[in-house]
């Protein structure tokens, strides 16, 4: 199937992988569609989760007890969290987990070619931790950035931005939501995915692998980027609470608990209209 528009139920948070989505239930319960590459949506047994994430081919769930969960491809370790404690966020990239601690400081594991797994002991006051494709990205509690891995495209030169409050990773781009409700991107732009100079009322952003998406506050969506699968076409949505960006495909979880979903749907990544 080359294209995508579901609904489904009893969801409190979403995120996206390149071919797989994944749903946190109200009861603590993840439910996934997709591919399913060396099991990365073998979540069925999961409880007690509080948060998920998806990476390339790998998921990640938080336990309500501040420890981790993972499955999915392993070939850099990517999914070796079982000794992590005291975790208040996870994030996946390409073939990294970040966790964030409760102190405010970071674990990762995982592939560090392009150094984007080093921020074991030199990074402080964290407040939100998000991984990219190459790189991984920190949110400090005073509004500023550090970021790690590869910059080719620049999606690491954050240095200078002030009043963040919350930050997502892509492929080669970074992207900033201001306290103003306004959003700043640095990085790859050849679809076009950093130009998101005009938006306001934006209250969540999510960066796809070459596409940017961003919540507005009325609970409608905007998304510029690459289109090719019509992972942007997203302007009828309305309702939404929280929206996630994936390889090719958008998924928007609605006030009601349903999921919504557009884009790429070569491996069943948007049929949640069972959940």
């Amino acid at each position: 199937m080359a294209g995508c528009d579901g609904e489904g139920s009893n969801i409190t948070q979403v995120t996206a992988g390149d071919w797989h989505t994944v749903g946190l239930k109200d009861d603590g319960t993840v439910v996934a569609v997709g591919y399913n590459a060396s099991g990365c949506f073998n979540v069925g047994s999961w409880t007690d989760i509080t948060q998920v994430a998806a990476g390339r081919v790998h998921t990640v769930g938080l336990k309500d007890d501040g420890t981790v969960v993972a499955v999915g491809y392993n070939t850099s370790g990517q999914c070796n969290v079982g000794s992590w404690t005291d975790i208040t966020q996870v994030t996946a990239g390409g073939s990294h987990t970040v966790g964030l601690k409760d102190d405010g400081t970071v674990v990762a594991v995982g592939s560090n070619f392009a150094g984007w797994s080093d921020v074991f002991g030199n990074w402080t006051d964290i407040d939100q931790v998000t991984a990219g494709e190459y790189h991984t990205v920190g949110l400090k509690t005073d509004g500023t950035l550090v970021a790690v891995g590869r910059n080719s495209s620049g999606q690491c030169d954050v240095g200078n931005w002030t009043d963040i409050v919350q930050v997502a990773a892509g492929r080669k781009h970074t992207v900033g939501l201001k306290a103003n409700s306004t959003v700043v991107a640095v990085g790859g732009n050849s679809s076009e995915q950093c130009d998101v100079g005009d938006w306001t009322d934006i209250v969540q952003v999510a960066a796809g692998t070459f596409y940017t998406v961003g919540l507005k506050s009325d609970g409608t969506v905007v998304a510029v980027g690459q289109n090719r699968k019509g992972q942007c076409v997203v302007g009828t949505w309305i309702n939404i609470t929280q929206v996630a960006a994936g390889g090719s495909h958008t998924v928007g979880l609605r006030s009601n608990g349903t999921v919504r979903a557009k884009g790429g749907n070569n491996r069943g990544q948007c049929d949640v209209g069972d959940w």
